[in-house]
């Protein structure tokens, strides 16, 4: 079973990425630094090496948070308003076009019990989605996200 999500543990890694991928990228793209100082004769080999290596960790960074996370982003959307309608009985676009992204995945931190005072708050205060996080009481947790 998962530990128990909160505000300061909701942060997520993905350990072939963030622990393997990345730390071998930032060591390939150290490498040819180094050697493009100290092996004077293919120093131009070694730079376009090491930008080869800058240009795939960026693609793969990106590549990688872009189809996650607006995959998540649909999935969410579309969760807080099917929760809003069984909650309150009232569709949520109305009330989603009001907020922001930010709030609007804050949201989905909130149980149903807390789901529409946070709405109403986050329109009246038009609090910030990290404001809103640290407004619920009972965490509702999204051990599935990306």
């Amino acid at each position: 079973m998962p530990k128990e999500q909160n505000y300061n543990n909701h942060i997520r890694f993905y350990p072939p990425h963030h622990f393997v991928f990345y730390p071998l990228m930032l060591l390939l793209i150290a490498a040819c630094i180094y050697f493009s100082f100290n092996d004077k004769g293919n120093k131009l080999i070694w730079l376009f090496m090491g930008g080869g290596f800058v240009c795939l960790t960026w693609v793969a960074f990106m590549l990688r948070q872009h189809y996650a996370l607006t995959l998540q982003n649909r999935i969410v959307l579309l969760e807080l308003r099917y929760r809003y309608l069984a909650v309150t009985g009232k569709r949520f676009e109305p009330v989603e076009a009001k907020l922001t992204d930010g709030q609007l995945f804050a949201l989905r931190f909130a149980p149903d019990e807390e789901l529409e005072q946070l709405v109403q708050r986050a329109l009246n205060e038009n609090l910030k989605g990290d404001e809103i996080k640290k407004s619920v009481k009972n965490w509702k947790a999204d051990n599935r996200r990306v």
